[in-house]
């Protein structure tokens, strides 16, 4: 039977958080969490993701031909807005309710989403930070990465340097083998502790601070690794001046007519929560 709007899950269920994990969360500036989408859920969604995906990258360049960044994943973004069924899960008010938690704040718009597939044998994502791209004039973004297939470390799970949004912005350093270089003094610098969450099962996902230093090491194994994230901010966060050429380009792309001072609100920034 073909899939439609109406038979897919809503994704409107409560996931219930505890203060402990939001307290976490705020102090480490990433958090693991099981079973955000039931077995069922993941099941409905994943294959539609997926297959958006796969149209988009048929005819990719070879590994060998790509760069550092072009090596670490195959990036689709804004799969909502093409695609009816895939917004019910972009949209999703569970997910938007426990980004607003953990954050703290009263309620919370979409960015944007961004399916991240690392190939077999696709190598690693360097340090960096995620709003080193973002033109958001407020510390409430975070974003959360969701594996669609059961992943291992060994697949390139992610690395967290904890406690590291703490520091904000730390310049102008796109994801690069700069970055890499940079990031990686930087966190043994500071003594910040790695941390990597191990394997997870389609369905469970982290959430990062956009000011989190992250990456990830290459997949090793034969098996893609299939991951959907989406990004939220605070709901009255105002528009960054664009003082970098990727918050130009995202401003363009992601806030269009949106002005420094002025809030962040365009009609591709909906308002998931409350």
């Amino acid at each position: 039977m073909a899939v439609t709007e109406e038979s897919l899950p809503a994704l409107d269920s409560a996931y219930p958080l505890l203060d402990a994990q939001c307290a976490s969360y705020r102090n480490q500036g990433h958090i693991c969490l099981r079973r955000v989408c039931s077995p069922a859920e993941i099941a409905a969604y994943g294959g539609l993701i997926s297959d958006a995906v796969d149209a988009r990258v048929a005819n990719i360049a070879p590994m060998a031909e790509r760069d550092t960044y072009g090596k670490a994943f195959l990036q689709i973004m804004n799969l909502w807005r093409e695609d009816a069924s895939i917004a019910r899960f972009v949209l999703a008010r569970r997910f938007a309710k426990i980004a607003a938690e953990l954050m703290g704040v009263g309620g919370v718009r979409l960015y944007h989403d961004q399916a991240l597939y690392k190939e077999a044998g696709g190598g690693f994502t360097p340090w960096h930070q995620d709003q080193h791209y973002w033109p958001l004039a407020t510390d409430h973004t975070i974003t959360m990465w969701m594996p669609l297939v059961n992943v291992s470390e060994a697949m390139g799970t992610m690395n967290f340097a904890s406690g590291s949004h703490k520091l904000g912005y730390l310049g102008d350093m796109p994801i690069s083998d700069a970055s890499e270089s940079a990031w990686d003094a930087l966190v043994a610098e500071r003594g910040f502790e790695k941390v990597n969450h191990g394997s997870m099962r389609a369905g469970d996902a982290t959430f990062h601070s956009g000011w989190t230093l992250h990456g990830a090491p290459g997949n090793q194994s034969q098996q893609r690794r299939d991951v959907m994230t989406i990004i939220y901010f605070a709901d009255g966060t105002k528009v960054a001046p664009a003082d970098n050429a990727n918050r130009k380009a995202d401003l363009d792309a992601w806030i269009p007519g949106g002005v420094p001072g002025e809030l962040a609100a365009s009609e591709l920034n909906p308002l998931l929560y409350p």
